[in-house]
């Protein structure tokens, strides 16, 4: 009888240690939040995003994640991360370029929680932002397509004028230049993040125009690349690997890897060493990358662009190093020069070889 009395003391202790354990672990789990502008199915700027969500699932036991899709740039964001707060979560990241303002105005609100805006140039105490230097990755795809067109002219369609979009523009540009001085790129503007109809509209145009290689920076590279490949013609993807829709005409993309940065900053949030800072990344630190190459790209071309990947990440050689030229043939960087992240990430221009007006 005491044998058993005993047993049961014992698997009553066993069960009281389980449960506070259990308890203890799940206070110990943190709450991630993400908000995305558009569908997180559309193999670009939301796809990559909540990629590195669930590679924040995957990698991290302590974190639970909860996300919200098709949010637009206005007063529902705010609404939306205010809920999420209100439902515990610690970490929010909200993705999209024009959230940053609404995510200010929530900080503010909430200063016990952390904010991640991504590609952002404003912070608060508890609102930091992050990014990577994927103009480095946009200037060897150049150097892709400049290797690969027959016709000399590139096709670009871009959503807004803003720096990010600009740089990818120009680095495009100046990579294709770099290997085939008489590119040109013709820019087509569609005033969204995403509108279907526009971005096939515009690989339309550009390619009766004469475009015999597509790229954009839209949320989707989804439409163009599929119009591209359906004229026949090569597609330089943006965001996320596209490839699967363009068998053929695939060159290569530049590509997002948010996974290892998401993780440092959430772990931050844990451990007390957040800071309110601008967090960049770039080829090496793996936060940008190219994608595979398609076959259409031979292996010579193949070996010219890796041979310039690794004197970017060697640093022997800068993508925003002087001479650059605006449209009109105005010196903006001398030769020896090199612009800093700083002056990149305000980037107000369009280069030389260039055919389209700032919007």
């Amino acid at each position: 009888m005491k044998r058993r009395m005993r047993m049961k003391k014992t698997i009553r202790t066993l069960l009281a240690s389980s449960i506070l354990a259990m308890s203890v672990q799940a206070a110990a789990e943190t709450k991630v939040g993400f908000i995305y502008v558009g569908p997180k199915t559309d193999y670009g700027y939301n796809y990559a995003q909540d990629q590195g969500r669930l590679y924040l699932e995957e990698h991290m036991d302590d974190v639970e994640t909860v996300y919200f899709e098709n949010i637009p740039e206005n007063a529902d964001v705010q609404r939306v991360m205010e809920r999420m707060v209100r439902s515990g979560v610690e970490v929010v990241f909200p993705t999209s370029y024009g959230y940053l303002d609404h995510a200010l105005k929530v900080a503010e609100k909430y200063p016990e929680v952390h904010f991640a805006h991504s590609g952002g140039l404003k912070t608060s105490d508890n609102l930091m932002t992050y990014f990577a230097e994927i103009d480095q990755a946009m200037y060897l795809a150049g150097v892709a397509a400049g290797l690969t067109t027959k016709t000399n002219q590139l096709g670009f369609i871009a959503a807004h004028p803003i720096p990010q979009v600009l740089r990818n523009i120009n680095a495009f540009t100046r990579g294709a230049q770099s290997v085939n001085p008489d590119v040109t790129t013709s820019v087509i503007w569609t005033s969204s993040w995403s509108d279907p109809t526009k971005e096939a509209e515009a690989a339309e145009a550009l390619i009766s125009d004469g475009a015999d290689v597509l790229t954009g920076h839209v949320d989707s590279p989804i439409n163009y690349v599929q119009v591209a490949e359906r004229r026949g013609v090569y597609s330089v993807g943006y965001h996320a690997d596209a490839s699967q829709f363009a068998p053929k005409g695939w060159l290569v993309g530049a590509i997002w890897n948010w996974g290892p940065m998401m993780e440092g900053i959430v772990k931050s949030a844990k451990d007390g060493t957040w800071k309110s800072e601008h967090l960049r990344g770039d080829l090496l630190t793996g936060a940008a990358k190219l994608s595979d190459f398609g076959s259409a790209v031979s292996e010579e071309s193949q070996q010219e662009v890796l041979d310039r990947q690794a004197s970017i990440m060697n640093e022997e050689f800068q993508v925003w190093a002087g001479p650059i030229f605006s449209q009109d043939g105005t010196e903006l960087v001398a030769e020896g020069d090199v612009m800093s992240l700083e002056e990149t990430e305000k980037m107000d221009f369009l280069v030389k070889g260039v055919k389209g007006r700032l919007k």
